[in-house]
């Protein structure tokens, strides 16, 4: 603890003659409360207090400088998972002996399955032949030809052992609802609503170059969409509101939750649909569970094709809803639009609303990739991450990738010294109260929402960027602009005292993202965005030189 005590010492409180001054600008808020802490000044003004000896370097909060607090939310997580397929595997032995009752079945519906699918290309082949124009709706005697593959489509749902499907209310007409948006728990669906609707849909650009599929699709002429792309997901609104408003196109059809779920819950929605502003009708999907569960969860298709094929029956209810719509003067048109269908579709279905999303499904997978015994342990409920964090889901894929680097348990859980580990940095007082920031439940132990929500909190502060640049030019003592290893071993060794040659070293390569012996302005960048934990080792060169964040703007 001495080294801490040293740093905190008032350095600055007797400055030499030959010290430069610095320009000090207070910003008074009218009529202050003296009783409130300086918690409510901004993060610049507290960086400077800091840095003048009059906040305590022995805080608990290494983060204290750029603004971040303690008391960032983690709230507790639903325990639910919403993708997760309740048979993934086959277990009882009614189960086993049905299978084997079913077998000699399963060959004659593949047969049918494949023989629908080749008659059903080829009609859409035919339908499209010669067709250039896909800016207008399908000349109609094209349609009829495709009456062809929607009965294929049917006959596809009966080889699966759909052999009737109940039904519920009936589909508005096009003219008063364009819109149709359903909750979404197989690859079974879309092919219903082919069959029923014929509508034009929302689909990912990865679903036009998959076999017969993406042929088929382009005849319900499809609106592709990169949903991480915002030019993308721009023109595809665009395209929803030019086709909902033309009553010659058919009707469009979405799925608002944009992945899979178990269907014991709804996840939240994508405005995509909502926002045209334009009626929807919605329908709710229902596979009852007697002894297979049909969602697609995270079952590859051969799989859950398997499982159809050797049922007797499979169950499928659909229910048409009342329509609804979006109230003229909300300015949170869409947003409460979405929110005023889901809770409509939820309390249809008898189940939750939660704030899980896509990217919670893009973390499931990747957890899934790296061989968690446990892939659910690391959903954050992600649509509430992003709207209060604005961490989008490729930068938590990322954070993810990091804390299962750090090897953690069968409960989901890492532990001090493997966090140490991948962050190259040793037991210290430093690391300590890095550890201690996130591990807000103090258990010694920290989960991956934790870790995602604590980096985020950081990342996300207005002086962080700044903050990085300061420490280069800190770091950067000869002003060659890149860092060599001694330049960074003696800003380190400031925070982190009495550093060994191989935890100097490893540091560095943490920070040479290139690995060309010398750190970037670029490379240090990268690596703090990456690890953004890692900006505490740098305060402690900030305070020693008596520099602000706000002296280099």
């Amino acid at each position: 603890m001495a080294e801490d005590q040293s740093l905190s010492t008032p350095l600055l409180s007797a400055p030499p003659a030959d010290h430069p001054s610095h320009l000090v600008i207070n910003v008074k808020d009218p009529d202050p409360d003296p009783t409130e802490s300086t918690a409510i000044q901004s993060p610049s003004t507290r960086l400077h207090t800091q840095q003048n000896g009059v906040s305590n370097n022995n805080t608990l909060n290494p983060f204290e400088f750029i603004g971040a607090h303690e008391d960032f939310e983690v709230p507790s997580s639903i325990t639910i998972d919403p993708f997760r397929n309740q048979t993934m595997n086959i277990a009882g032995l009614y189960e086993f002996v049905k299978i084997l009752i079913c077998l000699p079945i399963a060959l004659v519906r593949l047969a049918l399955f494949g023989f629908c699918l080749a008659v059903g290309y080829m009609a859409t082949y035919l339908a499209l032949h010669g067709w250039k124009d896909k800016e207008n709706p399908m000349p109609k005697w094209r349609c009829r030809l495709m009456w062809v593959t929607r009965i294929c489509a049917r006959l596809i749902l009966f080889s699966f052992g759909y052999h009737w499907i109940k039904r519920k209310g009936k589909p508005a007409p096009r003219e008063i609802a364009p819109i149709v948006v359903s909750n979404h728990i197989s690859y079974v669906e879309p092919i219903f609503f082919f069959y029923e609707l014929f509508p034009t849909i929302v689909a990912s650009e990865s679903h036009d170059s998959m076999p017969f599929v993406g042929t088929i699709i382009r005849a319900m002429q499809v609106i592709y969409v990169d949903r991480f792309s915002r030019s993308s997901r721009k023109h595809a609104v665009n395209e929803i509101k030019r086709k909902a408003s033309c009553n010659r196109f058919p009707q469009l059809l979405l799925f608002p939750e944009g992945t899979t779920t178990s269907g014991r819950l709804l996840i939240s929605f994508q405005l995509g649909a909502f926002i045209p502003g334009y009626p929807v009708q919605p329908v709710i999907v229902r596979y009852p569970l007697v002894h297979f569960d049909q969602s697609w969860g995270h079952i590859t298709v051969p799989k859950l094709m398997f499982r159809m094929f050797t049922q007797f029956h499979n169950f499928m209810e659909v229910e048409y809803l009342p329509l609804v719509s979006p109230h003229e003067n909300r300015k949170e048109n869409a947003i409460h639009f979405a929110q005023m269908t889901s809770r409509l579709m939820a309390s249809a279905l008898n189940v939750v609303q939660t704030s899980h999303s896509y990217g919670d499904f893009m973390l499931f997978v990747k957890a899934s990739e790296l061989n968690q015994e446990s892939p659910s342990h690391f959903i954050v409920e992600m649509a509430w991450v992003e709207s209060s964090l604005r961490i989008k889901a490729l930068e938590a894929v990322d954070f993810l990738e990091i804390f299962l680097s750090m090897n953690p348990d069968p409960s989901g859980h890492v532990e001090f010294h493997n966090f140490l580990r991948v962050l190259r940095l040793k037991p210290c007082s430093l690391s300590e109260k890095i550890f201690g920031f996130i591990d807000v439940e103090k258990m010694g132990k920290i989960t991956f929402k934790q870790f995602l929500l604590g980096s985020a909190h950081i990342l996300k502060q207005p002086l962080f960027k700044q903050a990085c640049e300061v420490a280069f030019t800190e770091c950067d003592i000869d002003g060659k602009n890149c860092i060599l290893k001694q330049e960074l071993r003696d800003a380190v060794t400031l925070a982190v005292p009495n550093m060994s040659e191989d935890e100097i070293s490893g540091i560095h390569s943490l920070f040479d993202v290139d690995g060309d012996g010398k750190i970037s302005e670029d490379d240090f960048v990268s690596c703090l965005r990456r690890h953004p934990l890692l900006i505490a080792l740098f305060f402690p060169r900030l305070w020693y030189s008596g520099l602000s964040i706000a002296d280099h703007r």
